[in-house]
Formats: C-alpha cells, sequence, structure tokens
C-alpha cells in the first residue's frame, strides 16, 4: 500500500515560507531613499564632481585632524598599521585632514585631545575621485588606492594620542559648526 500523497504548497506558500527561512538576512533596507542617495553620492564622485555627503547611515563617520608635519606622521603610522591608511583627504585651506572611519564611529568616540569625530547629522563635501593635489580638498589616501577600506579607528585614536598633531582642530570647528564652550 503506498502512502497518501499530501498536496504541495501552492507558489506564493513556498515563496513565503522561503523568505521567512532567510531570516535577517533577508530584511530589506528600512529607507529605499538612502540607498539611492548613496549609489547616487558614489557615482556624482566617480564621475569627477564634487558631492556633499550626510555622515553616518552606511557610509562613514569622519574623524578630523590637523594635516600639519606631524599629522602626516600618523597618515605614515596608519599606513604601516593597516598596509595603507585608509582614504584621507586633506583640506590645505582648513589645514585638517578628514579620515573616513566606520559609520557609528562617534558614538564610540571617547574624547581625544587631538581630533574630533562626527556623524550624523553634519556633512562632508567629497572632492571627485580624480583630486589628488591641490588647489582645495583632494585625496591624499584616495578611496580606490586602498581597496574600500575605511580607516580604523582605534589604531588611528592610538596614534593621534602617540604623535599629537598640532593645531588641534576643537576650537576651530566647534567655531564653524556654531557650537558655544
Amino acid at each position: 500500500m503506498t502512502a497518501p500523497v499530501e498536496a504541495l504548497p501552492a507558489g506564493a506558500d513556498v515563496m513565503q515560507q522561503l523568505v521567512e527561512s532567510a531570516g535577517e538576512a533577508y530584511q530589506q533596507a528600512a529607507d529605499m531613499t538612502d540607498l539611492t542617495e548613496v549609489i547616487s553620492t558614489l557615482m556624482a564622485v566617480d564621475a569627477g564632481r564634487e558631492t556633499r555627503v550626510r555622515l553616518g547611515g552606511n557610509l562613514f563617520d569622519v574623524v578630523i585632524s590637523s594635516s600639519g608635519l606631524q599629522a602626516r606622521g600618523v597618515v605614515a603610522l596608519m599606513d604601516e598599521i593597516q598596509g595603507g591608511s585608509g582614504p584621507v583627504i586633506e583640506d590645505p585651506e582648513s589645514g585638517w585632514f578628514y579620515w573616513l572611519v566606520q559609520p557609528g564611529s562617534s558614538s564610540r568616540w571617547k574624547p581625544h585631545s587631538h581630533a574630533v569625530c562626527l556623524g550624523g547629522p553634519h556633512t562632508i563635501t567629497l572632492p571627485s575621485l580624480n583630486r589628488a593635489a591641490p588647489p582645495g580638498p583632494y585625496w591624499l589616501r584616495p578611496l580606490a588606492q586602498v581597496s574600500n577600506r575605511l580607516v580604523a579607528l582605534g589604531p588611528l585614536s592610538e596614534a593621534l594620542a602617540q604623535i599629537r598633531p598640532e593645531p588641534t582642530p576643537h576650537a576651530a570647528l566647534a567655531a564653524q559648526l556654531g557650537i558655544a564652550f
């Protein structure tokens, strides 16, 4: 005697079971607008245009330090530690380095005497990827050169504390952002 054949679930039921079995990996992006913004931003930078980017989210936060001779020592140290420091923008007009670090870093950053870490809702203007020298902000360490790896926050904080680049950005950044001490 043969066992009774159970009815197979309908196509829609099978798909729903597959979706549910995928768990969190299947979750759709909470806001597709963010994804669209990220893609358009990266396309604009790749196409050779400067573009303003909101910090935080899924892209990156930024650590701001001096860009003087001592800070170049930090870049050299990060090159050794990471096999390439990760993306760094130099702004010769302000005298700052912008180190691109993992998103969410600003919430983990401990007060530092030689650097500041910012995330959302702040923004940064990224120079075009082909901008590798002044005038204006340029990529000291471009994204493409470091295989899209961000700067490691812990080692960066330690390197900045060890080398202590001057002048510190705190007062100038607070004035630029309209923050009173």
